[in-house]
């Protein structure tokens, strides 16, 4: 698909229109909300500055995009297979572009209070809800691409604590009789490559998940409305997905570096150093999984639990337990929350629209 044929598509189709603008609107909102969460713990220990920082993940989750999608986009059809919006296409668009509304509205609100909610589960949510409502019914969720969500959620979570943990155990071990100032500029430069690292990674895991919306807005306007789509995204598709990610972090990424980087725990160098390494670890395990069988993992997921894990291993009390509550609230409301939200989005816009 080129960038002129899909641009005379928009053109011709009101609804595609709708949907693509907020398509960009929820991948805008995922650097609000999602993409920060990559470099938090460097700028936190002040190994980087904010804006130096928000260039690197702009950067890195561009190439996580490029590179990742070209050797294998098993994401991308995993979120394009997951729900059938049924067989009339002008009404699967219309679902489609209420369960972006949803899910924009459902981030910012996330974004506000500065929690940094999982993108991919409103995501996977916020389609699901809209297929249920077009369909009148559950026959519109694809149970054998749903488990593939639930292996992530305990993929992402259980590494992300545990490798957290350990790895800030081994960190203090190894360097137990180091000097700290001596060590600072080691873990300066381990923490800026671990936070590049995750950012390549979230472009990775992400940047499919909102291209697969974009090749499913495109088929529905051609009468599609189930089947995979064949090779990879369009380059362009890749670039234009890359940059609102980087204009979304730069915008509004501050708020959840706070919440993620300074509330959740109180991090020294090294351990932020630790956390990074145990996120970046963690990621790349589901990252390989994920391009093997198609899993979407959650970034958010792998960052904050993995700091979580960092904390703990020095002591308990070294976690803020409100902003881990709040965090584990928002998690588990996002499911039911988004896809009701969807749902009803879904159904307001087919009765306004259809």
């Amino acid at each position: 698909m080129e960038l002129t044929e899909f641009l005379g598509q928009v053109l011709q189709n009101p609804m595609l229109l709708v949907s693509t603008l907020l398509t960009l609107g929820v991948v805008l909102v995922n650097g609000w909300t999602d993409a920060p969460n990559a470099i938090a713990t460097c700028v936190s220990t002040r190994t980087i500055e904010v804006r130096k920082a928000i260039i690197m993940a702009a950067v890195f989750n561009f190439l996580g995009v490029l590179i990742m999608t070209m050797i294998n986009a098993s994401v991308a059809t995993t979120i394009y297979n997951m729900v059938d919006f049924g067989s009339d296409s002008s009404a699967a668009l219309i679902a489609l572009c209420a369960a972006m509304a949803a899910i924009v509205i459902w981030a910012t609100a996330a974004w506000y209070f500065g929690i940094p909610t999982s993108e991919s589960h409103a995501l996977i949510a916020g389609i699901s809800g809209a297929a249920v409502a077009v369909q009148g019914g559950f026959s519109g969720l694809r149970g054998e691409e749903w488990i593939k969500v639930f292996y992530g959620i305990i993929l992402s979570t259980l590494l992300g604590f545990v490798l957290g943990f350990i790895s800030s155990k081994v960190t203090v071990f190894c360097f137990r009789n180091q000097n700290r100032l001596t060590s600072k500029t080691f873990f300066s430069g381990a923490q800026i490559a671990g936070g590049a690292a995750m950012a390549f990674m979230h472009g990775a895991q992400d940047g499919q998940k909102f291209m697969a919306i974009f090749l499913l807005g495109n088929a529905l306007v051609q009468g599609q409305s189930t089947g995979a789509f064949e090779g990879t995204p369009p380059f362009w598709l890749m670039v234009l997905v890359s940059l609102i990610m980087g204009l979304g972090t730069s915008i509004g990424g501050y708020r959840i570096i706070k919440s993620v980087g300074m509330d959740m725990v109180k991090l020294k160098p090294y351990q932020g150093f630790a956390a990074d390494f145990a996120a970046d670890f963690a990621a790349t395990l589901c990252l390989v999984l994920s391009s093997l069988t198609g899993i979407p993992v959650s970034t958010t997921h792998t960052k904050t639990t993995a700091i979580m894990g960092v904390g703990a291993a020095r002591r308990m009390s070294n976690v803020n337990r409100d902003v881990v509550k709040d965090l584990v609230m928002t998690w588990i409301f996002t499911f039911p929350g988004c896809g009701l939200l969807g749902f009803g989005m879904a159904k307001l816009f087919l009765m306004i629209f259809a």
